[in-house]
């Protein structure tokens, strides 16, 4: 639900009191004095020239403070003027002067000089009146008796009735003495309007004037105009300054009734309101409802703004006149808030009679027009101290550092440098009074040479960078091709090497990289079985791949025969390619000696060979699996412990090569005269280099 914030009528100003004023009949002015004073007003109006002040040659009269009130001149009962009614309290200043010829022993002096002190002080006070468009002086002449003459206290007062002024008027109010003796007293005064005074039926230019309210209504504020319908009057929006013209901002004329509607935001504490009925000579109500309004003050603050104007002056731009001070201050790059110099610089005040609602800081970069974009420039602070002594300092978020400093700041590291700067004319002065001065340095040279060190840090890590991706890429492929495995089997039978190469095609496509003798013929040939087998074995082992021992019952039995004798059985006849009978002289070693874990693996055909009759040398030292029945932990021991898998692609991978052995382990298994064409293909792949 809205709240209403602001209900009040303007013809009430700031308080809703309504005064009661007394009617006067005379139609001329008269002067009265308080009880024991003689007082006497001169005809007409006098010129108001105030002159010089001079000294006084003894007791004076002179006006210490002024009173008003208003009442109502009146020469009929419904034909009355508004008239400010004016005091002034008067005091004697000055003593009497001793004189230097009295008698001793208390002997009174000439009687002549005794006179001034039993005559009575006179004065002639000048009352000043100003209130566009009239401007009057009068003057009164009073006299005090000798017997209320005491220095320094005051003797009464004298009043004056009284000078007309229009309503809602501004009336300024001058007294002095003539000769004047001290300086002028002075009074201001905003009269009130026709609905702040019992005057609805005693002044006829009231009769007719609009009734005008204010009242909010969520963000909105609405002027209400309660007139006559038909009646034409206009309406005012000002902008009320305490030193000069007032500023316009809005005018209408307007038929009544009406309601204005305006944006909270336009509300500020001097915005005024005037309105008046269009006829000739009307009286004008104006009221300036929002001086004291929370809302207003800070929307004041929002629209100020600060202009600065070069080569060394600034402006304070705002609806309403401010207080306000200017002080350099500096400004870190991305650091928030303006800090102050320091040393600080002098200070320039420039002040209104307006009180502030909020203390607010308002803050411009220094004539960005002639300084250009922002540079990184050193702002230097020069102090200058008694006997032309100079110091400087450069500003950095942690103070003002000396320049000749061991401090581990930018500043004092370039401190050299900088003074040089300075002493050849490199750097702009921005500011300069009898205490010191501001100059900014240029930093780009320093940052130059600062930005080289930083490209060449960027090249070398970029060198590095590319380095590494180098490497990765060798890695990927190597990856990529997939890890090295060596195959040794003994060749009992040509179904036995047709089941060998079919693993191998398998394993291939994992993919690994299959060394086998069954595609090396030529290479066997020409190197023999335990060249070519030492030169495999080194190239596999250095590249982290893996020996697979492929036992069956002619594998099982030269091992035996090895263990048994530590020699190849005499009575043994070899295939000329057999590189498992070669390879033994070299594998056994491994294990009898513990370098077996992690580069061999055993694996047999569970068909084919009982588990208990691989030798228990190789079961102790390193896995040997049954095929195909646990082709899943062959393939994963094959891959290696750091190589990533798809969730189910292990399984899958060992579905395929197990279908792909079936066939050929199916044909081992057969008679051996069914195996007759399952030997011819045998031998055809054995050939395959």
């Amino acid at each position: 639900m809205p709240v209403r914030w602001f209900l009040l009528s303007l013809a009430l100003g700031p308080s809703p009191v309504v005064l009661s004023l007394e009617r006067l009949m005379e139609p001329r002015d008269a002067a009265r004095c308080s009880p024991g004073l003689s007082c006497h007003l001169w005809d007409g109006d006098v010129l108001c020239l105030p002159g010089a002040v001079e000294p006084a040659p003894g007791p004076v009269l002179v006006p210490t403070r002024l009173q008003t009130e208003l009442v109502l001149r009146c020469h009929e009962e419904t034909d009355c003027n508004l008239c400010v009614r004016v005091s002034v309290h008067l005091a004697v200043r000055g003593h009497w002067e001793e004189p230097d010829n009295e008698e001793p022993f208390g002997r009174a002096a000439d009687p002549e000089l005794e006179e001034p002190r039993n005559a009575s002080l006179q004065a002639q006070v000048v009352l000043s009146f100003q209130a566009y468009p009239t401007a009057r002086c009068v003057l009164l002449e009073v006299q005090v008796p000798t017997a209320l003459v005491q220095p320094g206290q005051s003797v009464g007062s004298v009043t004056f009735d009284c000078f007309e002024a229009a309503l809602g008027a501004e009336v300024r109010i001058w007294s002095y003495t003539q000769p004047r003796y001290q300086a002028e007293l002075n009074f201001i005064q905003r009269l009130p309007d026709c609905r702040g005074l019992e005057v609805q039926d005693s002044i006829q230019s009231c009769w007719a004037l609009p009734w005008l309210n204010v009242s909010a209504d969520g963000e909105d504020v609405h002027l209400v105009l309660d007139v006559p319908e038909e009646q034409h009057f206009g309406l005012s929006l000002y902008w009320n300054q305490a030193q000069g013209p007032t500023k316009p901002w809005w005018h209408r004329n307007l038929t009544g009734p009406q309601t204005i509607t305006l944006n909270h935001t336009d509300l500020v504490p001097c915005l005024c309101i005037q309105v008046w009925p269009l006829e000739p000579d009307s009286v004008r109500t104006s009221i300036c409802p929002f001086t004291n309004d929370t809302r207003a003050h800070r929307n004041l603050w929002r629209r100020a703004r600060l202009q600065l104007l070069p080569p060394r002056g600034w402006r304070l731009v705002s609806p309403c006149s401010l207080p306000t001070e200017a002080t350099l201050c500096w400004q870190a790059p991305g650091r928030g808030s303006c800090q102050p110099l320091v040393p600080p610089l002098t200070r320039e005040n420039v002040t209104v009679n307006v009180s502030s609602w909020e203390k607010l800081q308002l803050q411009e970069c220094l004539w960005s027009e002639s300084l250009g974009p922002p540079k990184d420039d050193m702002l230097l602070v020069e102090t200058r101290g008694p006997q032309d002594n100079r110091s400087i300092c450069a500003l950095e978020p942690s103070g003002c550092t000396p320049l000749l400093s061991g401090a581990s700041t930018r500043a004092a590291r370039l401190g050299e440098q900088l003074l040089q700067d300075l002493q050849s004319g490199q750097c702009l002065q921005l500011w300069k009074n009898d205490l010191g001065a501001l100059w900014a340095c240029p930093m780009d040279k320093y940052t130059h040479q600062r930005w080289a060190l930083v490209w060449l840090a960027c090249l070398l890590f970029a060198a590095v960078l590319f380095l590494l991706l180098l490497l990765k890429k060798n890695h990927v492929k190597a990856a990529a091709r997939g890890r090295a495995a060596l195959l040794l089997y003994s060749a009992d039978d040509a179904g036995f090497e047709r089941l060998v190469g079919t693993l191998a095609s398998a394993l291939c496509q994992l993919p690994l990289r299959v060394v086998v003798d069954l595609w090396s013929r030529r290479e066997l040939s020409a190197q023999g079985s335990l060249a070519w087998f030492h030169a495999q074995r080194l190239q596999i082992l250095q590249e982290g791949g893996m020996v697979i021992l492929l036992f069956s019952p002619g594998a099982v039995a030269l091992c035996q025969e090895w263990l048994q004798d530590g020699t190849s059985a005499s009575g043994a006849q070899h295939r000329p390619h057999d590189a498992f009978a070669a390879s033994l002289s070299c594998v056994l070693p491994d294990f009898l000696q513990g370098r077996a874990p992690g580069r061999y693996v055993g694996a047999y055909f569970d068909s084919l060979l009982h588990p208990d009759a691989v030798p228990a040398l190789f079961r102790a030292a390193v896995p040997v699996l049954a095929l195909p029945s646990q082709l899943p932990d062959f393939l994963r021991t094959l891959r290696g412990p750091g190589a990533a898998a798809r969730p189910g692609g292990l399984r899958n991978r060992a579905q395929q090569v197990s279908r792909a052995l079936q066939p050929a382990l199916d044909s081992c298994l057969q008679p051996p005269g069914a195996r007759e064409t399952g030997l011819e293909m045998g031998l055809e792949a054995g050939d395959r280099t």
